[in-house]
């Protein structure tokens, strides 16, 4: 095969780096990012830089192996002969217990198309619905938060407004660490003078560099946003024309933010008072401010000291209205 470079995205964390592949001899021989790609403009982190190891030297096994019985070593096999074994041993335990002895675990890096088949197997053949993906597990909550708040199962922002905001957000993710690149072009507006605000139960590398970091006790992020939604209102700091086109239940949301004044939300959070109202009116006084999360909200569980569940599962409506109104992250 003749040498050639292969555009592709890098298949890590999930921000979309473009990747430029060098191949020779029909291997992968180096990575660099891809300076015309949208997302990263040629950045690319260590992972993404080493990620034709994987391709070249990957380290799993290349050959299919069989177990004739329990205290036996796996032997190798044709790999016909390993799907059809496989097959006929779930067919039994299908036929013995039911298709509810059957489970089936899969992997969220999974294309398209196999999700589908996968999914036609177990629900539609098998007949049974003891199906999960890590991809559920991680955001099949925050996916039904998002939908009933935004009209759509994802955050409507826009890599693009990396480069327009004047304030940053971040709760509950360490950029610096998990998303670099993201990080890199948040910090590049940062060094133009956009001020970055971090909540975090833990100093990480992100809050190092944050002009103000909020180090909440863990589980009480809600009882931050909400005392962050109580001074926003209270500072008129929010839109209510636009609360009026776009929103629903506003009306029940001021009298459910009386329970979250300054002193007692920082009594829960155990965040300085004067810290509590330096974010809100960063938040408020902020021409264009994005909020950036992740899993340290989507899986957050119940906030002590708050009466609501799930950051993104059960909000009721006046609180989808709230962060509706893009007054809220």
């Amino acid at each position: 095969m003749a040498d050639k470079t292969v555009r592709s995205v890098c298949p890590y964390c999930g921000v979309g780096c473009g990747i430029v592949m060098q191949v020779e001899g029909n291997r992968v021989v180096k990575v660099v990012g891809d300076k015309s790609h949208p997302t990263n403009f040629g950045r690319l982190c260590t992972k993404g830089t080493t990620c034709g190891q994987a391709i070249a030297e990957s380290g799993r096994m290349e050959n299919a192996y069989l177990r004739q019985a329990r205290d036996r070593d796996p032997v190798r096999v044709a790999m016909d002969q390993a799907i059809s074994e496989t097959a006929r041993r779930l067919r039994d335990i299908l036929d013995t217990h039911g298709p509810d002895a059957l489970a089936f675990y899969v992997s969220g890096q999974m294309s398209l198309e196999a999700q589908y088949l996968i999914n036609k197997l177990a629900k539609g053949f098998v007949r049974t619905n003891n199906i999960e993906s890590n991809s559920r597990l991680c955001m099949a909550s925050a996916g039904s938060g998002y939908k009933l708040s935004l009209g759509s199962d994802g955050p409507p922002g826009s890599y693009e407004d990396f480069d327009k905001a004047d304030l940053f957000f971040v709760i509950g993710a360490n950029m610096a660490d998990c998303h670099p690149i993201l990080f890199l072009r948040m910090m590049d507006r940062v060094k133009a003078g956009a001020k970055l605000i971090v909540v975090d139960p833990r100093r990480s590398a992100t809050a190092d560099k944050a002009g103000l970091f909020l180090q909440i006790r863990p589980g009480t992020d809600l009882a931050l946003l909400n005392g962050l939604l109580h001074l926003l209102v209270k500072n008129g700091h929010t839109d209510p024309d636009f609360i009026a086109s776009f929103t629903e239940g506003w009306e029940a949301m001021p009298a459910f933010l009386e329970d979250y004044p300054p002193a007692k939300v920082a009594e829960l959070t155990g965040l300085p008072e004067a810290d509590i109202r330096q974010a809100a009116k960063w938040i408020g006084e902020a021409a264009e401010w994005m909020s950036c999360w992740t899993m340290g909200l989507n899986q957050a569980p119940t906030a002590p000291g708050t009466p609501m569940p799930c950051a993104t599962c059960t909000w009721p409506p006046g609180r989808f209205a709230a962060r509706a109104a893009g007054r809220f992250p």
